[in-house]
């Protein structure tokens, strides 16, 4: 046992210094970030117009948002949890228990997520100015009141003292978010309307643990235990030990806020109380940071030679065949006997493939010709010509009958008749008192010339013939239609 101890004891005190030497790196760096580092402060008129957009909200509301924005990146995730499950779970997720609160209040927490550079600003300003930044909240609040614009509703109770002015929920059950524009509601009342007006309402829940004590300039942890406001909502507000337990007596800030970079850019447009604010001290912090992140920490001395007595004394570390297993180029011992080398087989020629045989083509056979489609064929040994010459006789006096007929039809059309007069393109008959003749009438009269037009076209008596006549009422073009049509 004693020889065990000697050894442990031995064994630290020959790598104490290594171990001073691995220390001074880690706290160089400390230290010059330690040294480095200075914050420049905001001046009263930049806290004015940061502290602008909030300065009118509920007291509850307004600790649970400059506490929860120093927690930059819980705000960013809460918000994205908010927006996709809305608040259930809320309570359940790793968060601050500011953070926690304000994501009961979707409006607001979607503000601060969108804001990202805003909210660290503030975040910034409340870790190292807390004092300044309570006292700006108060100055807004009385230009807004000395305007007439911050009075009492009944969604809010402002209350006017001496030293500070305070508001709180005037109803037990809901607290309201005002909406309000800085450039106007602290200067001057509205043209038309009112210069605050409030949403929808929201719960008061038991995450709503802080408050805001305007006589010492701070913010403090109640547990729903005070007068005022706390004493009139607690009859409805369901205690749990996720947001009252007496963990959160001290108020808990995230101080690693100042080491964020914020964009110049999206600050400079909040200039709603003073116009000729720049954020110099912005810059001059982010220049700060920029030279901290990326310095290089000052070299301690070099690390001494590992000396272990205890090594050096069980093991010959002079003994050469120690460096044949070292596999450094030059270490001194007996060298490696060269190894044979074998023969490298020779790569074998792959075989050709085969040609394959082409098999001989198959004669098909030649399908039979079919004969083409026909009315006629002289060369069939059963055609007769007889039907043949005679349909085409047959034809040819039809034809000409036809033709005949068109001349004839025509002359007959264009010659005058006894006592017929033309009316409206038709033929008519009429009598010695100047009435017209219809039907047999007509036929008697001109029984004696219709015979020989009729034969002249080949037509029968019988009721051809009185289609005939009938025809002789309509015009030319007609007749000889219906001539072509008895043919």
């Amino acid at each position: 046992m004693r020889r065990a101890l000697a050894l442990l004891l031995a064994f630290c005190l020959s790598n104490l210094s290594v171990l001073e030497g691995a220390s001074i790196p880690s706290s160089a760096k400390s230290r010059l970030q330690d040294e480095d580092y200075t914050y420049d402060p905001y001046s009263p008129e930049e806290l004015d117009n940061l502290l602008a957009p909030i300065a009118l909200y509920p007291d509850p509301l307004l600790s649970q948002v400059l506490v929860a924005a120093t927690f930059v990146d819980d705000v960013d995730e809460a918000a994205r949890w908010v927006r996709a499950n809305g608040t259930n779970g809320v309570d359940d997720q790793p968060w601050d228990v500011s953070v926690k609160a304000v994501a009961h209040y979707p409006t607001v927490i979607a503000m601060m997520a969108d804001k990202l550079d805003w909210t660290t600003a503030v975040g910034q300003a409340y870790v190292n100015q807390s004092t300044d930044v309570m006292t700006s909240v108060q100055r807004l609040r009385r230009m807004a009141h000395n305007v007439g614009n911050l009075v009492s509703t009944p969604e809010q109770e402002v209350i006017v003292d001496d030293d500070y002015v305070s508001i709180v929920p005037f109803q037990p059950q809901y607290i309201y978010v005002p909406v309000y524009d800085p450039y106007i509601c602290y200067y001057r009342r509205p043209y038309w309307g009112v210069a605050i007006t409030f949403g929808i309402a929201f719960l008061i829940g038991a995450w709503l643990n802080r408050d805001c004590d305007w006589h010492h300039h701070r913010i403090y942890y109640h547990g729903w235990d005070g007068p005022g406001w706390i004493h009139r909502c607690r009859p409805y507000v369901h205690v749990n030990n996720v947001y009252v337990d007496r963990r959160y007596s001290d108020v808990h800030i995230n101080r690693d806020v100042i080491h964020r970079n914020v964009g110049i850019g999206n600050i400079e447009r909040y200039n709603a109380i003073h116009r000729d604010v720049d954020y110099r001290n912005i810059r001059e912090n982010n220049a700060r940071l920029d030279r901290t992140q990326h310095a290089r920490p000052p070299e301690g001395p070099a690390r001494p030679p590992a000396n272990n007595r205890v090594l050096n004394r069980n093991i010959d570390t002079g003994n050469p065949r120690l460096d044949r297993y070292r596999g450094r180029e030059g270490a001194p011992g007996q060298a490696r006997p060269p190894q044979p080398t074998q023969p490298q087989p020779q790569p074998q020629p792959r075989p050709q493939p085969l040609p394959r045989p082409t098999p001989p083509p198959v004669a098909r056979p030649t399908p039979p010709v079919r004969p083409t489609p026909h009315v006629f064929n002289p060369n069939e040994g059963n055609f007769d010509p007889l039907p043949v010459s005679v349909a085409s006789r047959v034809g040819s006096r039809r034809r000409n009958r036809l033709l005949h007929g068109r001349h004839r039809n025509h002359e007959l059309a264009t010659r005058p008749r006894p006592g017929a007069v033309a009316r409206g393109g038709t033929h008519e008959s009429h009598d010695e008192n100047g009435h017209a003749k219809r039907g047999e009438e007509w036929k008697n009269e001109h029984a004696a010339y219709e015979p020989e037009r009729c034969a002249d076209f080949g037509l029968l008596a019988g009721s051809r013939y009185e289609s005939c006549l009938w025809s002789q009422s309509r015009p030319a073009s007609s007749v000889a239609t219906d001539h072509l049509c008895l043919a």
